[in-house]
């Protein structure tokens, strides 16, 4: 469970600056989103981590909660949120290239995904974790635990994943996501790279109006 909620972690982190970035209405916070790379970053995580919930650990999850309807309705409610949630991001993504999408109404599609997935984090780990971590065997914690590691591009998302994460959890997850032998891929090509990027535009907001 280290790499599930070091990803929450890591989404929250992301769910702040997107707040931030499309709360206000200079620089046009669509022009931030197409440009940055930020928001792609979030997107390719969020697909990665729910994909691998989708197919590894939900329906293991359903398995063993067999002859348990109100357990089994907790699950179908994250299953919902996973659902709703893909729905605002494919509207986001058709609002940045809607010219007849104003910015009040990409405003509202982006302030839903922030509370949105804000409660559905809270909600995995207050209902569904708990249980999933009581009822599920070993084999299946490892085999989800594989198709999350298969589904993480790691040169982009895990520099992405591992910032702002202190030890010992940033070197546990990065044992259990990246063979030793791309450790140094890691250290010296993914995570400068990373650090390069100013992903939510703020280098140049911060810039603007500066006299050179």
């Amino acid at each position: 469970m280290t790499v599930t909620y070091a990803m929450h972690d890591a989404l929250r982190r992301e769910l702040h600056h997107l707040a931030r970035a499309t709360a206000r209405t200079r620089p046009d916070p669509r022009d931030v989103l197409r440009t940055a790379p930020g928001w792609g970053l979030f997107r390719r995580a969020l697909g990665a981590h729910h994909s691998a919930e989708d197919d590894a650990l939900w329906p293991a999850l359903r398995r063993a909660l067999h002859g348990r309807p109100l357990s089994l309705t907790r699950l179908e409610a994250i299953e919902a949120e996973h659902a709703a949630l893909a729905l605002l991001i494919e509207a986001i993504d058709h609002a940045l290239t809607d010219p007849a999408t104003g910015p009040d109404l990409f405003g509202e599609l982006a302030g839903s995904l922030v509370t949105g997935l804000r409660g559905h984090l809270r909600h995995e780990e207050e209902a569904v974790f708990p249980l999933a971590l009581t009822i599920l065997g070993r084999e299946q914690w490892e085999h989800f635990g594989r198709v999350h590691a298969q589904r993480i591009e790691a040169a982009r998302i895990l520099p992405w994943l591992l910032d702002g994460l202190g030890e010992p959890t940033a070197s546990a997850v990065l044992a259990q996501l990246l063979p030793q032998a791309a450790h140094h891929a890691y250290t010296h090509r993914w995570q400068p790279a990373y650090a390069a990027l100013d992903r939510w535009g703020t280098t140049v907001r911060s810039t603007q109006g500066v006299p050179s």
